[in-house]
């Protein structure tokens, strides 16, 4: 039987999901492109409509009441299956099942739960179902500068006749409008409004909108159906047009989200698609584990394609949902995808580097999709993210014309992006205190929740002299041997103080502060960074240690922890993206990559089964727990939730570190500035009849075989 190559929405399904009120379960997402929705814990509730430049923070509505109780009250468990392009939530009590289907509807500013509910009892009765409703939109017309989007109190009217309720902004340029796709009772809210408008939108707040009924009338056997439809726009007319587009067919609506999401994974993987400005090769393989992982990966960034009215870079990538910072793409974790938007995206790419470069990368972690502007505090990563992503996007696409390209820092004059590249590359040195290494400040700047991990890190120092070497090589691609000879130098002169600050014995490093002490750190960040850089420059007995620590201190069979448990500042926090008790989703693909760089491949092979078990939750979590912590989910890592004291989202874009360590480590695909390809990994150690067919470098495809065999394709 041939091997699947070009997954559908049931490939990606998660693994369904049975959870009590309040259970640890990080409630999901959906997305169309044009905007997100988290799918709430109860079996009808949907948070955070958002649909850029309109949103409303968490705000919950559509939450259910059955014969006028709350649904969740009677303390029922309820199955969660989530897919690209639906959930499906089920429960059954009293005689009933009630099944709905959640989907952002593909092309519309809109959100629809299909509800169906089959009397399974023996007796014909009459079912009240009500659904009590709230909206909070705004347009801002601003930066969402906070984790939360914008919210406000909204005015509200019923159109009995419609089946519908309609909100909209206090200056009236943002609207909500939500109802039924059948005859039904609409009501506004008989609780008066709250004069204070701070409330939790699950407090109290969804009884200040309206509700809405419908009566089923079900004799043993049967069943019936309705639909709840919510539309969002900046006008009236916009609000109501969409809403009129979708109710006259909602179950039309969740086939169209079917085959929208079809045609996306179709298009990821199709040379000259219309989907994307270029696509990722096929991988065919044996191994189930390796193709999940792939697949997952590749998923887990077009799942963050933005394309809201007035986005300005026309096509942005999100970097978390449904919970926090839409509109926000950080440096970070797209560098660590950087490698897929190279190959798939590459135009969207080009605009967002170009839009950074311009925005001062030493003054924010991120920019927004709405406005151009930057976001946040500066982030210590973002010269090494921004040298690996330019350096990705020219020697994958053959664009060098783009290093002659110029561009200015606000108000500077313009530069060439290799001038810009050079400074990247050598800005640590403005960085320095008393000593020869890099200091790159505190918490906020680096980790956030691991207090130790502060100043000379060995992470982003190792990265000096990648980032050093790495422009020399383009420098002399280009023809400057005498740049490429000095870059070379000052990397070789930095290393030893780099590597000083190894712990002999220990396989980690020591953070060095300010004051002239050292702090041992037992931190994957170390480990990731300094595999994947200069794991080269390393004595065959640190490579050894630092493997030997990765796997007593780090290891998980599905997970890994991203701090040792063993570190002093394991008790700091609890938050699991870098903290003892889960990690974030890059950190086991880039760890993987640095373990085969450091000579451990059997450990990466042996470990593969065990990561796929985590896929099995939708795209990357912001941080997926130890099973120490959480119990798995069937043998997978469970996703944390957004709550205090976690702060984690559902999903997050830097998925793509899997695609890397696929493409790069495993298969040992290596391409220069001047774009030869070389391949050599251990894949034909895990599956000798692999091959990856479609490989772009420039204008050409090649297909590369497990033994390292490259031909055109």
């Amino acid at each position: 039987m041939a091997v699947k190559t070009i997954p559908t929405v049931d490939d990606l399904a998660a693994d369904v999901v049975v959870h009590h009120y309040d259970d640890m379960v990080a409630p999901s997402g959906l997305t169309n492109f044009l905007g997100t929705v988290r799918v709430g814990h109860d079996i009808t509730g949907i948070h955070a409509v958002t649909f850029p430049p309109v949103s409303q923070g968490l705000a919950l509505t559509g939450l259910l009441f059955v014969d006028g109780r709350l649904f969740e009250s009677y303390g029922i468990p309820v199955a969660h299956a989530w897919r690209p392009d639906r959930v499906t939530r089920s429960a059954q009590f009293d005689g009933l099942r009630i099944e709905t289907v959640t989907v952002c509807v593909p092309g519309q500013t809109a959100v629809i739960v299909d509800v169906r509910v089959i009397n399974t009892g023996d007796a014909a009765r009459r079912v009240a179902l009500t659904l009590a409703v709230n909206a909070r939109v705004v347009q801002s017309g601003s930066t969402w500068a906070s984790a939360e989007s914008p919210g406000e109190k909204n005015d509200a009217e019923a159109v009995s006749r419609d089946s519908r309720l309609i909100f909209h902004s206090e200056d009236e340029t943002a609207w909500s409008i939500q109802g039924l796709d059948r005859a039904g009772v609409v009501r506004l809210s008989g609780v008066p409004p709250t004069v204070a408008d701070e409330f939790e939108g699950s407090i109290g707040g969804v009884g200040r909108g309206g509700e809405m009924q419908v009566d089923l009338d079900l004799v043993p056997g049967a069943a019936d159906r309705f639909g709840y439809v919510q539309s969002v726009a900046t006008t009236r007319e916009d609000a109501l047009a969409t809403f009129d587009r979708v109710v006259v067919d909602v179950p039309a609506a969740l086939d169209a989200s079917e085959e929208f999401w079809n045609r996306q994974l179709r298009a990821i993987f199709t040379p000259g698609n219309s989907e994307y400005s270029g696509h990722l090769p096929v991988l065919e393989t044996s191994s189930d584990a390796l193709r999940r992982l792939y697949w997952w990966g590749a998923f887990g960034v077009i799942w963050f394609r933005r394309e809201f009215a007035g986005n300005v870079l026309g096509r942005s990538y999100d970097t978390l949902m449904p919970n926090y910072w839409s509109t926000t793409t950080f440096i970070w974790d797209f560098s660590l995808s950087s490698i897929v938007h190279a190959l798939l995206d590459p135009e969207p790419m080009k605009r967002q580097l170009s839009q950074w470069i311009a925005s001062n990368i030493h003054t924010h972690f991120g920019t927004s999709s709405l406005t151009g502007d930057p976001v946040g505090r500066w982030y210590s990563v973002n010269d090494y993210a921004m040298t690996r992503l330019v350096n990705d996007y020219v020697r994958f696409t053959g664009d060098t014309g783009y290093l002659a390209e110029h561009i200015a820092v606000s108000t500077a004059k313009p530069m060439p992006v290799l001038a810009h590249l050079t400074q990247w590359s050598e800005a640590w040195k403005g960085l320095r205190g008393a000593g020869a290494l890099a200091d790159y400040g505190e918490i906020d700047n680096l980790l956030e929740c691991v207090s130790s991990y502060t100043h000379e890190v060995a992470s982003l120092n190792a990265a000096n002299v990648w980032c050093m070497r790495t422009v020399a090589d383009i420098h002399e691609a280009l023809g400057n041997a005498q740049g490429a000879q000095r870059l070379r130098a000052e990397a070789d002169a930095l290393l030893p103080d780099v590597t000083g600050l190894y712990l002999n014995g220990t396989g980690h490093f020591a953070a060095g502060q300010a004051d002239g002490t050292r702090i041992p750190v037992r931190h994957c960040y170390d480990f990731n960074m300094v595999g994947t850089t200069i794991a080269g420059d390393l004595e065959p007995t640190v490579r050894a240690e630092m493997v030997r620590f990765f796997q007593h201190d780090l290891q998980t069979p599905s997970w890994m922890r991203a701090l040792s448990p063993w570190d002093s500042d394991a008790s700091y926090s609890v938050r699991p993206d870098h903290q003892w008790n889960g990690a974030y989703p890059a950190w086991p693909a880039d760890a993987a990559r640095a373990l085969i760089q450091l000579g451990a491949q059997d450990v990466v092979l042996g470990w593969i089964d065990g990561l796929s078990l985590s896929t099995n939750q939708g795209p990357p979590g912001q941080a997926h727990f130890v099973s120490e912590a959480m119990p798995t989910v069937n043998g997978g890592a469970r996703k944390a939730p957004p709550q205090l004291p976690y702060m984690t989202d559902w999903a997050c874009s830097s998925s793509g570190a899997w695609v890397a360590l696929v493409l790069e480590s495993i298969f040992g695909i290596d391409v220069n500035v001047a774009g030869v390809l070389t391949a050599g990994g251990c894949i034909g150690d895990l599956d000798p009849s692999a091959v990856l067919r479609g490989l772009r470098v420039g204008e050409q495809t090649y297909d590369v075989y497990a033994e390292g065999r490259i031909e055109p394709s």
